[in-house]
């Protein structure tokens, strides 16, 4: 009899150990949490950070709140800056772009090679594979904690002036470009005038003409009326696809008990299937309807043929070559063996 009263009673203490130990790590917990973004809802973007922090909250029973910041507006909406904040705890946790963050993680330019990948099942051969994993371990080692990838797309080419079907056609024309080396480059080995700006200098610099065009996902296209800054043409060309990665600063989730980090990891992991597919809606389908709808809108929408896009890709192997070896001739070989390995 007393044995069993020595057991209740051990139970009885570990039990209220446990809630003591649980109750002392919740009172670490932060009241909300930063999520920095660059877009928010109704983009895709958008909605990958708000689908990511409405799963946390319901399934932490509001343990971990999470307020959305987009427009990098944590870092004054210098995007160049997020990754660095973010390792620096200003902000908690981001939904980030590869090509952003790229200036900090070099193997991050991978994704941002002229003409690397052909299609979404190349994007996909990358994210979810090796080379996902090695990146994956690369952003940890960068101060970063990644969880899962999501997607911005296929990045097409918009101008003011004509349509673009060869890189002659690109001769000095100003094309707006993100805060990258490698996109200056990619520019200038096509004879345009690459001009680095944020998106906020971007709109105003294109309304008024002083910039011709600029290179973006076409979800983006109807989202922010482009064709009302008089982006009256459009290139699909997909040279470049930029796949978004959701991370959570270390210190941050060093504080978390491991139950509440595997479900902050699993939100992740759904919000970014759910954010990939609406970020290929209406471009993956046959009829590719988004197109027919910026079509719709005045837009003279160019799809290139095989021959026309491999006088772009000729154009820009030296860039391919040079930023190779830059990023890792390993790493880029891997890319290139999984692609062609790939399941269309």
């Amino acid at each position: 009899m007393n044995f069993r009263r020595t057991l209740v009673g051990l139970a009885m203490a570990a039990t209220a150990l446990a809630f003591t130990q649980g109750a002392v790590a919740q009172s670490n917990y932060k009241a909300e949490y930063k999520m920095s973004l660059v877009l928010g809802p109704p983009t895709p973007w958008g909605m990958a950070g708000q689908i990511w922090a409405d799963l946390v909250k319901e399934r932490t029973q509001g343990r971990i709140n999470i307020k959305l910041y987009p427009g990098v507006s944590l870092v004054q909406g210098d995007q160049t800056r997020e990754f660095s904040s973010l390792r620096q705890g200003v902000i908690d946790m981001a939904v980030g772009s590869t090509i952003n963050w790229s200036p900090q993680i070099k193997e991050l330019n991978l994704f941002s090679l002229p003409f690397l990948m052909p299609d979404y099942a190349a994007v996909d051969a990358l994210t979810q594979g090796e080379v996902g994993k090695r990146i994956f371990a690369t952003v940890d080692r960068a101060g970063a904690v990644p969880l899962a990838w999501g997607e911005n797309g296929f990045r097409e080419l918009t101008n003011s002036k004509k349509p673009i079907k060869s890189p002659e056609d690109l001769k000095g024309m100003k094309i707006r470009v993100v805060g990258s080396p490698l996109f200056s480059d990619t520019f200038n080995a096509l004879g345009a005038n690459p001009t680095q700006m944020s998106w906020a200098d971007a709109q105003p610099a294109l309304s008024s003409g002083a910039v011709d065009g600029q290179e973006n996902p076409m979800f983006l296209f109807t989202v922010l009326k482009m064709h009302t800054v008089g982006q009256k043409f459009v290139t699909t060309w997909g040279y470049v696809a930029d796949p978004l990665i959701f991370v959570v600063n270390k210190d941050v989730w060093n504080s978390w008990s491991p139950a509440d980090r595997e479900i902050v990891r699993q939100a992740a992991i759904e919000a970014g299937k759910q954010e990939i597919a609406l970020a290929r809606k209406g471009l993956v389908e046959a009829d590719k309807p988004l197109l027919k709808d910026v079509a719709g809108m005045g837009v003279t929408v160019t799809t290139l043929s095989p021959a026309e896009r491999d006088a772009f890709v000729k154009a820009t192997r030296p860039v391919y070559e040079k930023w190779k070896a830059t990023i890792g001739a390993d790493l880029v070989n891997q890319a290139e063996k999984d692609i062609a390995a790939r399941k269309k």
